[in-house]
Formats: C-alpha cells, structure tokens, sequence
C-alpha cells in the first residue's frame, strides 16, 4: 500500500484545515501556506478555509459565553484582574476588541467568551468577526506562503520517513486489538 502524503493534503486538506481552525488556528493556517506554496492546495483556498473555521470556532465560543459566559468565567478564579480588563476594553473599543482577540496571547479561546458574556449584540459581534478572521487568515496564509520556500525541501524529504511510521503504527493498532481481544475473552473465561 502507498501512501502519498501530497495526494492525502490535496484531497483533505481544505476540509482539515476548517476543523482544525475551529478548534485551535495559527498551526494549521501556517500549514496550509506551505501547502499552497507547494501547489498542493490553492492560496485562496486556504485562506476561505481558515476564515471559515475560524469564523464558526469564535461564533460558537460568543454564543457560549452568551449563554454560559458569567459561570465559565468564573471559574478563572486566578485571572479575574485580567477578565476585567478585557471586559474594560469590550466596552471601549468593542469592534478593535472583536477584530484583534483573535492575535492576542491567552485570549484565543476565551476572549469570545467574554465578548459573549459582555453586552455586544450578536450582528456586530459576526461582522467584526468576519473582518477578524479575514485579517488574520490573511496574514497567516501569507507567512506559511512564504514560509514555504524554507520549509518545502524539508517536508518532501518528511515524506519518506513518514511511510514506515505510517505501518508502524498500523501494527501497533493491530497488536492491541489482538491484546484487548485476548484480554477480554479471558475474563470471559473467569465469569
């Protein structure tokens, strides 16, 4: 069995890149850069996948802090001085807020949580979600594009290191399997 790692990031690519920046973001978006510098997937592409992503990750956060906000927060027992200050400058500079949480170290995921929890409406909380999360894909596409022209002749070389890795852990799937089965049906036995 042959397995091309440029043939799987061809086909998947684009659809794990929008699930990856829903959960997490800069990584992936990085990735995907290379990827287009490659020519393995299509510059604009990427850059629709991630803002997707990461469009429907901070929607899904505000409209959990709208709905949940004041309990999740309370919970950050430890950062409460810092939870204020960002509900300080939600209140100030709601649309800089909205736009640039997404760049700012530790409030990746909770930010839109707190904007949720805050009393930003939903309509321009997604606007200036939309203009975030283009900037930033944007940005992150272009350093992974131009990323690319140091990282490419290292990840065509990772290509061939990846395959033996790929049937090593195949078996170590298969060996535990076997042992799980050995296992349970022993303790069948017992009964």
């Amino acid at each position: 069995m042959h397995i091309d790692i440029n043939s799987l990031i061809s086909h998947y690519g684009y659809l794990a890149l929008l699930i990856g920046c829903v959960a997490e973001g800069e990584t992936f978006v990085l990735l995907g850069g290379v990827a287009a510098h490659k020519g393995l997937l299509h510059f604009s592409g990427v850059v629709a996948a991630a803002m997707a992503g990461g469009i429907i990750g901070d929607q899904l956060l505000y409209w959990l802090g709208k709905r949940y906000g004041t309990r999740i927060i309370s919970r950050f027992t430890n950062h409460q001085d810092k939870v204020e200050k960002a509900r300080q400058l939600i209140h100030r500079y709601p649309s800089l807020f909205v736009i640039g949480v997404r760049f700012m170290y530790g409030f990746r995921i909770i930010g839109p949580i707190i904007i949720g929890s805050s009393q930003l409406s939903p309509r321009r909380f997604l606007i200036f979600n939309v203009i975030g999360a283009f900037i930033w894909a944007m940005l992150f596409v272009s350093l992974g594009y131009f990323a690319g022209k140091l990282i490419a002749p290292w990840l065509d070389k990772l290509d061939n290191y990846l395959k033996p890795l790929f049937w090593v852990a195949g078996l170590l799937v298969v060996l535990y399997i076997v042992w799980k089965g050995i296992r349970f049906l022993k303790q069948r036995k017992q009964q």
